[in-house]
């Protein structure tokens, strides 16, 4: 995926400013998909240049603020690239290695980095599920609210199992595990 679809996307949902954009990238795609505040408005400026989006100074703002709406070529270059077909992506988790690594090296540190990201990894949950409550009770009927909410259960089940694999994880490198097989 390319940062420009997913601000393709945002600002369909709503136009708006770069800030505000920014801001609600972080409450929302930015879960999911990273990038910083510098690179949104540079993609902006991008976009931009390419016919995709439109920005308008914003009346009575200080400084250069401009507001975005998406062009027809931006909805275009949207559909065509939902159209895509995708290849499955392969799995680059620095984690596995790491759990492997301490299988021939350890005993390490391991077993606080797996703390620290289970605590990680129910914080998140936690977050998702209170998105969840604030925002899909009762359970949509729309289907764009539909989809909204399917993408957001796959997070929470992403962060559920994150956080019990690294219990798990840690179960096992105890050392009242050792030993067992």
């Amino acid at each position: 995926m390319s940062l420009p679809h997913a601000l393709l996307t945002a600002l369909i949902e709503r136009p708006g400013a770069g800030s505000e954009l920014a801001g609600r990238f972080d409450r929302s795609i930015g879960y999911f998909w990273q990038a910083t505040h510098q690179q949104i408005y540079r993609e902006l400026a991008r976009m931009e240049a390419a016919g995709l989006i439109e920005g308008m100074a914003v009346d009575g703002a200080r400084g250069r603020k401009r507001a975005y709406r998406v062009l027809p070529a931006g909805r275009a270059e949207l559909a065509r690239w939902t159209a895509e077909s995708q290849e499955p992506l392969p799995i680059r988790d620095e984690m596995m290695v790491r759990l492997r690594a301490e299988a021939m090296v350890g005993p390490t540190s391991l077993p606080q980095t797996l703390a620290e990201l289970a605590r990680h990894h129910r914080d998140r949950l936690k977050t998702y599920q209170d998105i969840e409550n604030r925002d899909f009770t009762p359970p949509p009927t729309d289907k764009g609210q539909q989809l909204r909410h399917l993408v957001l259960k796959a997070g929470i089940e992403y962060e559920r199992h994150r956080a019990a694999f690294c219990e798990q994880a840690m179960a096992l490198l105890s050392p009242s595990s050792e030993g067992r097989t």
